[in-house]
């Protein structure tokens, strides 16, 4: 397929993610995923970020997949951040995160001048939705742009709708309250809410909130990587809202068919791979806790330790992800301290490395169980909100989520029959095509308001739409 597209109206797509996991991780996959169809496609990043994938990237470039890494130098120093700190899971404090995004923003003169030089010209930016700045490169170049959104449709309804209602300010903290115009009877406490739906608020990650909104009607689309049979009505609320210009493209994980490729997604583990999956064999199918709170997480030592003496308590073989980094010390003392390896040698395998969400896991998707905490915390001031999670709740949690009765088989075949919907998304037909981003098609505005109807403005959108029809279910 990628010999189709070789004359010189070759698409050439132009991804930069946001420098976080999230983003990076799945716009990778994304490239791959393009290219598989035929699509020139550059990546653009920063030195730390690109060094991360690199390795990826060579083998798909070895594959005969026509992709390309561009670095552009982040302004760590010159905002305030640590040298090389080109990622938000490397931030020593959220405290930064305002500096970070300074940074970020700091990118689009160097983007715009790599963009000039780029051969042959774009067709398309697909960026991350957190640089909204990308909406005035594209405007500048009169390309279209695609936001990639890496929240759940789900997500976006409920934060979208109690911005339109408001039903949010007018209760107490702890008082519920339910979120209009959603498919599921979703309650929620204000004290459970992002900071960015507070309107008082003054954070600096509500102000870049409020910016990307701002600008997203400049996008000709938004991808989410989801699958529509995993939040069907929430995916039409999107759509409905954001003029059906939404496309599902997950999940995009399922290009990774080499053992490499699923391996070096993200950063490295530390444990020895063979030592883990000889560890796994020891245990029966099916019952294993894998505790992993992600690469931003940002408990505080006391609440980490309670979910440390949690899992403990469950009296299940578990696997326990930690970040490593300043911010771990403090975990990484305690268990030194209390012996707490020692502890749990026998059935326990350490490995150093928001409140929406919970609902759809737990009351949507059906296939999780709440610890019971009541209150979010703002990014950034977690050490001032003490204790909220104590280990009985992660024990009686992990005790609901392995439950050998009907309520956890119930839940374990809820996620097997999602696990196959997610299947059914990205295969297309016996032929084994691997799934296409059906991100595409970019629908033309009446006489393309900010790009003037380019020759390859139509070419990118032509193209894409056959890709969707050609692909599609």
């Amino acid at each position: 397929m990628a010999s189709q597209l070789h004359d010189h109206h070759q698409l050439h797509f132009v991804l930069i993610p946001l420098m976080s996991p999230g983003h990076l991780i799945p716009m990778v996959d994304m490239s791959r995923i393009l290219a598989q169809h035929g699509v020139m496609v550059s990546i653009v990043t920063t030195p730390l970020n690109a060094f991360r994938f690199s390795s990826t990237i060579e083998r798909a470039v070895e594959s005969g997949l026509s992709i390309q890494l561009h670095q552009l130098q982040f302004p760590s120093v010159e905002v305030g951040l640590p040298e090389g700190c080109e990622n938000i899971d490397k931030l020593p404090s959220r405290d930064l995160i305002k500096n970070f995004f300074h940074a970020a923003s700091l990118l689009q003169q160097p983007f715009e001048q790599l963009f000039d030089s780029l051969q042959p010209l774009p067709s398309c930016i697909i960026s991350g939705r957190n640089l909204p700045w990308t909406a005035n490169t594209a405007c500048k170049f009169k390309i279209p742009l695609i936001f990639f959104d890496g929240m759940s449709c789900f997500s976006f309804s409920c934060t979208h709708n109690l911005m339109v209602s408001k039903v949010h300010e007018s209760v107490s903290k702890f008082e519920s309250f339910v979120v209009p115009g959603l498919a599921h009877q979703i309650e929620l406490t204000k004290s459970k809410l992002p900071e960015n739906l507070n309107p008082s608020s003054q954070s600096h990650l509500k102000k870049v909130c409020d910016h990307i909104r701002s600008v997203e009607h400049e996008a000709e689309a938004i991808v989410v990587n989801t699958f529509e049979e995993l939040e069907t009505e929430y995916v039409k609320e999107y759509k409905r809202v954001k003029g059906n210009n939404v496309w599902c493209i997950g999940p995009v994980s399922a290009c990774n068919k080499l053992k490499l490729d699923k391996a070096e997604r993200g950063e490295k583990a530390s444990v020895d791979e063979k030592l883990c999956l000889k560890w796994l064999d020891s245990w029966e199918h099916s019952s294993v806790v894998y505790a992993c709170l992600g690469s931003i997480c940002g408990l505080t030592t006391c609440q980490l330790v309670e979910l440390g003496l949690g899992l403990e308590a469950s009296n299940k073989p578990f696997i326990w992800v930690i970040r490593g980094g300043e911010k771990s010390q403090g975990l990484e003392k305690w268990i030194l301290q209390e012996g707490y390896e020692e502890r749990i040698k026998e059935r326990g395998l350490v490995i150093r490395e928001q409140f929406i969400n919970e609902k759809l896991v737990v009351e949507v998707l059906r296939i999780g169980a709440s610890v019971g905490v009541e209150a979010a915390v703002t990014w950034g001031l977690e050490d001032k909100f003490g204790l909220l999670m104590k280990k009985e709740q992660v024990k009686d949690a992990i005790q609901k989520v392995m439950d050998k009765g009907t309520q956890g088989e119930e839940r374990r075949s809820r996620a097997r029959e999602l696990g196959e919907m997610a299947k059914c998304a990205i295969e297309q037909d016996s032929s084994g095509f691997e799934f296409l981003v059906k991100s595409a098609p970019v629908r033309l505005r009446t006489e393309q308001r900010r790009c003037g109807g380019s020759v390859h403005l139509r070419q990118a959108c032509a193209k894409l739409n056959e890709l969707r029809l050609g692909m599609g279910r």
